[in-house]
């Protein structure tokens, strides 16, 4: 069979040595371009386009196996998370992805449902593809994995760990000080699921502000989420239970913006409007909390700079440098529509309710 020829006009692959000759630039520099290294914001724009062009034109791609056998390394980590779904989980995803792409790392991704059996053979799966480190989402570590690990909302001390979490005293205390303000004092509190990370550390922060604040937590308010879903179902039943038993309430602490958006449904429901009737704080502030009817005043956790942080903080780790065992960042209390002042009190502008934020 004769050999079919070459379209003269598409360019042959060429190697990085070669392109640089073309360029008359060293492979380091258009290696860093490339690859998107942080180093490459001290190139000059137009030598980075000369350099994107020339790839382009040349079919020029990184080679990275060549990379990985020449370091004897595998440039890839193992993300271990139990769902992926719209708010929390995707927005760290995103902004891991993000931090891992211009590092010229790529990644795994294993969903554990937070079955026991997962968390245990899954580590291992992902160690036999040659991952060098862990990045570890909302899931409640019993011991510590084999290789470099960080985690995001881990508050389990364990060795060889790093814990990048929120500072849940201040989120609790910016929330309850503003229903505080708006002068609401019988409050339902959401406790998140018992398997949640965050779970028993948020509990703790906000019985210690309420306390604080001379708000009394009544155990008859208080709703124990139970569901294992990443959905605004979790709040749903539960906010019905509670409204066959009393609507003697003006406001809600929710675990989360997901269930914030399931008891509202069951409020209005029931005939109470938010926030005239009832006042609704969910917490996380995921992309869709502004754009709710009403919008869900919130406690933002800055989830893709928590994400980004957990990324850069395991690159480091990997390439030899000293981490820290935890990593704090702060909460910011975004008031929407959601949130108003109680029914006993007059009604009067608020000038926290300036700062209706998308």
């Amino acid at each position: 069979m004769p050999r079919r020829k070459e379209d003269p006009g598409l360019p042959k692959a060429v190697s990085l040595k070669v392109l640089a000759e073309h360029l008359q630039l060293s492979p380091a520099t258009i290696s860093v371009v490339l690859n998107g290294s942080p180093t490459a914001n001290d190139i000059p724009d137009k030598t980075k386009q000369r350099i994107f062009a020339a790839a382009q034109k040349f079919n020029y791609r990184p080679n990275y196996i060549a990379r990985s056998l020449r370091n004897k390394r595998s440039f890839t980590v193992a993300i271990l998370a139990p769902e992926l779904s719209e708010g929390y989980g995707a927005l760290l995803l995103n902004a891991i992805d993000e931090a891992l792409l211009q590092e010229g790392y790529f990644y795994f991704v294993a969903t554990h449902r937070r079955r026991p059996d997962l968390l245990q053979e899954y580590p291992r799966m992902l160690m036999e593809r040659s991952v060098e480190g862990f990045l570890v989402i909302d899931t409640a570590l019993e011991e510590k994995l084999p290789l470099p690990t960080i985690t995001v909302s881990g508050h389990r001390k364990l060795p060889g760990v790093t814990n990048v979490i929120l500072d849940h005293e201040h989120a609790a205390q910016m929330a309850l000080q503003h229903l505080v303000e708006l002068g609401h004092e019988r409050i339902v509190f959401m406790r998140g699921q018992s398997f949640s990370s965050d779970s028993e550390d948020r509990w703790k922060a906000i019985r210690h502000v309420a306390a604080k604040l001379g708000i009394k937590i009544q155990p008859e308010l208080t709703i124990q989420l139970s569901l294992n879903t990443f959905s605004p179902i979790m709040g749903y039943p539960v906010m019905q239970e509670l409204l066959t038993r009393t609507r003697d309430f003006s406001a809600v602490f929710a675990y989360n913006d997901l269930s914030a958006i399931g008891a509202i449904r069951a409020l209005r429901e029931t005939g109470l409007q938010v926030p005239e009737d009832v006042s609704v704080v969910g917490f996380d502030d995921i992309n869709s909390a502004a754009f709710q009817n009403p919008s869900l005043t919130t406690i933002r956790q800055p989830l893709r700079e928590m994400g980004s942080i957990a990324a850069k903080t395991l690159l480091r780790r990997l390439e030899g440098a000293s981490v820290p065992a935890e990593i704090q960042v702060q909460p910011e209390l975004i008031v929407r529509e959601s949130t108003c002042p109680a029914r006993s009190r007059v009604r009067r502008p608020s000038p926290a309710r300036t700062r209706n934020h998308i």
